[in-house]
């Protein structure tokens, strides 16, 4: 699978002091990033995806505004290691290029001082490649419009919709990267294959269910060697649980993907859990980790299993810490109550806002391993009135963030 890693020419800024609110809603709280001896951690689904190929590229030479705001966003808050999720993915790291020279390292308007990674990792994902499988079994496959995607093996109009990227200011080591994107989703033990509720048959045949992959765009073991040893980043970004019918196809695969990194983490040979270089088994034990993506999955509200999510954050490696929190994501779900659409979360907790039928909640997670001292945390999501708003709206989802004690 071909990885592109950039080593680049910069000399690493110290973050300047300890972020005096764990939620930090304007450019004074974020931009005062993290004290030195503090990682601070982020995930961000970013939007910047396109329905053409090469699309997001044009549109970074040209000049995106969206992309203007997510950068902005990155140079208030200035983590030190973030997942951008729907990040279109390309061959050559065109788009990647084109974002941190024309956009985070130069400063945007409501952002701050310009903000380089020297390492990224960037590599290909399943959304939009073809299967050759008719998966949404409407007697054909592959299709015109956006009917194409349903047959990818994971949901995409073309190779690479979606993607993914790591972007670090610690270097990876892109030799010990795992990726299980060819991860077959029959080889989970007990999983969860999608039943027909019409016939009480699978709703795959068998020939094409040995086949299904189970990462709908990939999962990533990140080895980053940072400060006070190695930390592997764990990022995915499972299907939505919906788009699909009474079967509930995504609504399982969502699960299973969420359930993959639980597995990971877990005691146990793990024979069946083989990555794309067939290196099998999970995570050594006393690895320290961290799990980030937008996961799908809200712990109480939405369409998702919510058992997966719940699972993996009461994990007994995973760490507690209080849920990252946002005055503004607060504001959004609290003016959605008043409307009818009443969640039972917290309406702090929240990540995104998914519009009047889905309303407010929690899909992004940074979820750090017990050995790490937690010191902050947040939604990079401000008050209405607050000035910083103005760039806050570059996505549905908003920015979480960790600071972990080094």
């Amino acid at each position: 699978m071909p990885a592109f890693l950039r080593f680049l020419p910069a000399t690493l800024a110290l973050m300047l002091s300890a972020c005096a609110s764990p939620s930090p809603s304007s450019r004074t709280d974020a931009a005062a990033g993290a004290p030195a001896a503090t990682l601070r951690v982020a995930t961000y689904n970013t939007s910047l995806y396109d329905d053409q190929d090469g699309g997001l590229i044009r549109r970074l030479e040209a000049g995106d505004a969206g992309a203007r705001k997510v950068a902005a966003v990155l140079q208030q808050v200035r983590p030190d290691l973030v997942l951008l999720n729907e990040f279109d993915y390309d061959a050559h790291g065109r788009a990647a290029d084109l974002f941190q020279r024309d956009y985070l390292e130069r400063p945007q308007p409501g952002g701050g001082q310009a903000l380089h990674y020297p390492y990224r990792y960037f590599a290909e994902v399943n959304t939009g490649v073809p299967s050759g499988l008719d998966l949404d079994r409407n007697g054909s496959v592959g299709g015109e419009g956006r009917e194409r995607g349903n047959d990818a093996w994971g949901y995409g109009l073309h190779p690479g919709q979606y993607g993914m990227l790591v972007l670090s200011k610690h270097p990876i080591d892109a030799a010990q990267v795992r990726s299980f994107r060819l991860l077959r989703w029959a080889s989970m033990p007990d999983a969860q294959r999608p039943i027909d509720p019409a016939s009480g048959l699978p709703w795959h045949d068998d020939a094409v269910w040995e086949q299904l992959r189970l990462s709908s765009k990939s999962h990533w073991d990140v080895p980053v060697r940072t400060p006070a040893g190695t930390l592997h980043f764990l990022v995915s970004h499972p299907t939505p649980p919906v788009f699909d019918g009474p079967e509930d196809r995504n609504g399982a695969r969502n699960a299973d993907e969420i359930r993959l990194w639980r597995e990971y983490i877990s005691p146990g040979a793990h024979a069946w859990l083989c990555d794309d270089a067939g290196r099998c088994g999970g995570l050594a034990d006393g690895a320290r980790f961290v799990i980030a993506g937008d996961l799908n999955n809200d712990p109480v509200d939405g369409d998702g299993r919510h058992p997966a999510i719940l699972e993996l954050l009461e994990h007994p490696r995973v760490l507690r810490l209080a849920t990252p929190r946002s005055p503004g994501g607060a504001e959004t779900a609290q003016a959605y109550a008043a409307k009818g659409l009443v969640r039972r979360g917290a309406p702090a907790h929240v990540t995104g806002d998914f519009g009047p039928r889905a309303g407010a909640m929690r899909l992004d997670y940074v979820l750090p391993s017990t050995g790490f001292e937690p010191r902050g945390s947040g939604v990079f999501w401000p008050a209405s009135g607050d000035p910083a708003a103005a760039i806050a709206d570059g996505s549905d989802h908003h920015l979480v963030w960790v600071d972990l004690g080094l």
